[in-house]
């Protein structure tokens, strides 16, 4: 699961960085948190233009649902889909094949349930630098794209985290991202890839406000990233 997630830098800054050029003029805004379930815009490499970075709407639709997009997103929650099982789910198989893509970010949260509840945790790199997820996405018509993150089994760091569903979201390592998006990689190969291209570089976590859970309030502010210390937490002991 990763349904909430964070991309804090400015655009020049990211451009800077990745060494590709967003292509939407002034579509783009720094976030402290997109939720998921409200269907956002990430910002993706697509296969055939590694150079570029575009916007995406986070909730892949394939194309049986692209008749009645918003019908299809009442049935369907496509902000994730399982590595597992991406060759032969008849809503990702197609563009596996084809439409993979790098899925920009510099953080991301995970739930962890203690005691029946849910404290959302702030996941990033130490260094808070930018990071990819392996995505794929479809392309509605010329200006309107979807993706969705790939998630994998939860490694020994988020068997903790995500305590419950015991998932992870597949972070690329840099020595994957541009394999990620070869033209010429085989069923073989792109398994291979889900299984051994999670990041080796250190990822920290820690708890932040429940109020990200509510419904009524912004939480694409700070709150999203400031850590809150909760003693029903200490409790249990550290998790890391």
């Amino acid at each position: 699961m990763c349904y909430s997630t964070t991309l804090r830098k400015k655009e020049k800054e990211i451009e800077r960085m990745t060494r590709k050029s967003f292509q939407v003029p002034f579509e783009y805004k720094p976030y402290y948190r997109a939720n998921g379930f409200t269907h956002p815009n990430l910002y993706i490499i697509k296969m055939d233009e590694p150079e570029n970075i575009y916007p995406a709407m986070w909730g892949l639709i394939p194309e049986f649902g692209m008749k009645d997009i918003p019908e299809f997103q009442k049935k369907y929650n496509t902000l994730n889909a399982k590595s597992e099982t991406i060759l032969t789910s008849n809503t990702y198989k197609h563009s596996t094949a084809d439409k993979r893509c790098l899925i920009l970010a510099d953080g991301f949260h995970e739930p962890h349930e203690v005691n029946g509840n849910s404290y959302p945790y702030f996941c990033h790199y130490k260094d808070d630098s930018l990071f990819y997820f392996a995505g794929l996405y479809t392309e509605i018509d010329n200006e309107f794209l979807s993706c969705t993150i790939l998630t994998m089994p939860a490694n020994e760091q988020f068997e903790q985290i995500h305590n419950k569903k015991k998932r992870q979201p597949l972070i690329l390592d840099t020595e994957f991202e541009t394999d990620w998006l070869r033209h010429n990689l085989n069923p073989n190969g792109i398994k291979g890839l889900t299984k051994v291209g999670f990041t080796t570089k250190e990822i920290e976590a820690y708890p932040v406000s429940r109020d990200l859970y509510k419904r009524d309030i912004d939480t694409n502010t700070p709150l999203a990233i400031t850590k809150v210390d909760y003693q029903e937490l200490n409790e249990q002991g550290s998790l890391f």
